[in-house]
């Protein structure tokens, strides 16, 4: 199918535009409105804005990638991943620039709405984005070449993206934030764990140094199921430190039956809601452990894109009824 794409056409760009991985930028963005709506304080049109502005960034920074891997020669002949647009000749290198800058002007009309919600310093945020799309693959110091990916990716997809969705909301910022940004950061970065463990002996190659290149191939296995536990121990961290002071609930609620039966359900039920996202993580990194090497890996890329909206809806459930 991809071998009859007609050059700039509209399928070129969907396919460069690589919608299996903009869950990484739709997750943050509910977990980010579950947590404006726990403080009663979700606002519609701003998440709205917040989503699109999201999906936009997300689609950069895929753009970038496919122009700026293709400069550095990252796409050969010998790439395992899906086709990039750029390589395959089905977006022209002077196109695709022009594609960038359409893009970013689009998300950023609706970036600018956010002014109205959280204030002028909302531009500062906007640029920082701008910033980082473009820094992960491109400049004079690009992360994703440099080991630095993975950290980058739980700072802008978890703390930044669900941080500032909420905040442009209920314009303050607690420890619901950070924890349940670092977590969903977490979750995210199991897609570019994936995404690098797959190349890891082309980017080898090519000089790039992901982490997974810089420690082996065991090290990218078991980072992927760690990814997922971790993110995991922060929302229970979360549930039980700042959600709600169990002991102390337990303490005072024993004498009332009902008001102590729910606060019971909560302590069992809360943590258990949100562990269910460890089974298809782990049935996913059973998968990676099995397949190893090729391009078998490119099928559990959707895979863990629907791992990270899981996540998001189990810890929105938890979020919006606690």
């Amino acid at each position: 199918m991809e071998e009859h794409v007609k050059q700039n056409s509209l399928k070129a760009w969907v396919l460069a535009s690589r919608p299996k991985t903009w869950a990484a930028a739709i997750a943050p963005v509910i977990v980010g409105s579950a947590i404006a709506f726990n403080h009663h304080s979700f606002k519609p049109i701003a998440a709205l804005c917040c989503l699109i502005f999201a999906v936009t960034m997300q689609i950069a920074a895929n753009l970038i990638n496919d122009l700026y891997d293709f400069k550095k020669g990252s796409d050969g002949d010998d790439r395992l991943g899906p086709p990039r647009a750029t390589a395959q000749g089905w977006i022209t290198p002077d196109c695709m620039k022009k594609g960038i800058i359409i893009d970013i002007i689009i998300g950023c009309l609706f970036g600018s709405v956010l002014i109205f919600y959280g204030g002028w310093q909302m531009i500062l945020v906007g640029i920082f984005c701008v910033i980082f799309a473009y820094l992960y693959t491109s400049g004079p110091f690009p992360l994703a070449y440099n080991g630095l990916g993975d950290l980058a990716v739980i700072l802008f997809f978890g703390v930044i993206a669900v941080g500032f969705t909420a905040y442009v909301q209920i314009l303050a910022w607690d420890n619901t934030i950070t924890f349940c940004g670092i977590a969903t950061g977490l979750v995210i970065n199991a897609l570019l764990v994936l995404n690098n463990y797959r190349d890891r002996e082309q980017d080898e190659k090519s000089g790039k140094r992901t982490s997974i290149v810089l420690h082996g191939e065991k090290f990218g296995r078991f980072l992927y199921l760690f990814m997922g536990v971790l993110a995991i121990a922060f929302v229970v961290k979360y549930i039980f430190t700042f959600s709600y002071a169990v002991i102390p609930h337990i303490l005072s609620s024993w004498l009332d039956k009902e008001s102590f039966l729910i606060t019971i359900l909560k302590v069992i039920a809360f943590p258990t809601l949100v562990c269910i996202y460890l089974i298809p993580h782990f049935l996913t990194w059973r998968k990676i452990c099995e397949i190893r090497v090729g391009k078998a890996l490119n099928a559990l890329i959707g895979e863990t894109s629907r791992n990270m909206i899981i996540f998001a809806i189990l810890l929105t459930i938890v979020l919006c009824i606690r």
